[in-house]
């Protein structure tokens, strides 16, 4: 295995730092403040797109894409944008700023992948230019929505339409005030194989019978302006050109969407990972209790040191994934995709920990991201399936590779 970063990545990594340094840091608590007060629900910071429009001439936009599209992408593999993504990370709406957030992300892969000349003039293009946003909606309240086949929102035929019914919630981003187009999974055939009972449509956000119901906060924060909603699906009627790929190919487009997402999650992590470690060291060295600075105390130079081996273990797993997808697809790499999905999160969550345990009470405040930090990683040991399915999926592969 050779991760050594190629010329571009290592440009595009410099160039993002210096531009996050310059542009970003500065503002982070402005921006934090404006969007936690609540009279600022469901608005943009007033300066974003002036930034947006800094990191599109600065050829920091659409990072992600593992393939061109145009001048809009400059058609990184994984194994490139992954230290970008982690860079992103250190801060959580910092990935909007480069149009490199979830779930756009997954959705213009899907579109770029699966969609047509048609859905992708009509939808992928103002996605890549930044100008509208976009929700992905699968999970489901009624049902265990860790497998994806549980779902119960119907499409059904009506001549050259589709009529689509059911309840979301996690829908993230639904909320943006700029989100016009949403990919909706549901079932086109209850009595099909079970993994070909799933399609999925494009729906725009403003068809009758979209209806958002309320908005879900995570751990008391709103993640304004994109956050997550539940919605009511009450005779949506869509034509069926809006279909993605094919009726019960919606799992396939699934597993294609959820394996470059997870790489993008997973060094995401390890950023706001990485950023916590240094907001705890410099603490380390600011408090003094007891008469000696915290950082003369053995166990808090233990909580470091497992720390910094934590993060680099959980960095080379992951880079480790997005090598192998990028040399042999994603289906190739469901072990260490399944790998990372345990492993980072649990990362982030136990150094996010240690490092508001340094900080005392601050770091349980909005003064620093680390109560956000924690929040988001928390989540995300959920987000993509619970650590108990890809466990089980894990478990079963090396049972079936050491005993067939």
């Amino acid at each position: 295995m050779n991760f050594e970063f190629s010329e571009k990545s290592i440009a595009l990594q410099n160039k993002l730092k210096a531009f996050m340094a310059k542009e970003l840091l500065p503002i982070e608590e402005e921006v934090n403040q404006f969007h936690q007060h609540p009279e600022n629900a469901w608005t943009k910071w007033p300066g974003l797109e002036q930034l947006k429009k800094k990191a599109k001439a600065a050829g920091l936009w659409n990072l992600f894409l593992p393939i061109s599209y145009g001048k809009l992408s400059p058609g990184l593999t994984n194994l490139e944008y992954a230290p970008l993504a982690e860079l992103m990370g250190r801060m959580l709406w910092a990935s909007e700023v480069f149009n490199c957030s979830p779930p756009d992300t997954g959705n213009m892969e899907v579109l770029a992948k699966y969609g047509s000349k048609e859905q992708r003039q009509h939808w992928l293009q103002p996605l890549m230019d930044g100008s509208i946003r976009s929700a992905f909606l699968m999970t489901e309240p009624e049902i265990a929505s860790s497998d994806a086949t549980n779902i119960e929102t119907s499409i059904v035929s009506d001549g050259d339409h589709y009529l689509i019914n059911g309840t979301k919630w996690w829908s993230s981003g639904a909320l943006d005030p700029h989100c016009k187009i949403a990919i909706v999974m549901g079932k086109t055939d209850f009595t099909a194989p079970r993994h070909l009972q799933q399609s999925m449509v494009l729906v725009p956000m403003d068809t009758p019978g979209v209806n958002i119901l309320r908005h879900l906060p995570v751990f008391g924060f709103t993640d304004s302006p994109e956050g997550h909603a539940e919605i009511q699906l009450d005779q949506v009627r869509v034509p069926k050109t809006n279909l993605l790929l094919g009726e019960g190919r919606g799992f396939e487009i699934a597993q294609g969407r959820l394996g470059p997402g997870r790489i993008h999650h997973c060094m995401r992590l390890i950023g706001m990972a990485q950023r916590a470690l240094e907001i705890m060291s410099k603490r380390t060295v600011d408090r003094k209790p007891f008469g000696r600075t915290l950082d003369t105390f053995s166990s808090i130079r233990q909580d470091i040191a497992q720390s910094v081996c934590e993060i680099e273990q959980a960095r080379l797993l992951t880079l480790s994934a997005a090598d192998k997808m990028d040399k042999l697809g994603n289906k190739e790499a469901k072990d260490l995709i399944a790998m990372i999905k345990i492993v980072a999160p649990k990362m982030a969550v136990k150094v996010i920990d240690r490092a508001i345990q340094i900080l005392g009470g601050q770091g349980v405040s909005n003064d620093t991201p680390l109560a956000h930090f924690y929040a988001a990683a928390r989540t995300l040991r959920l987000a993509d399936g619970p650590d108990e399915v890809h466990m089980s999926q894990l478990g079963k592969l090396t049972i079936k590779k050491y005993t067939s």
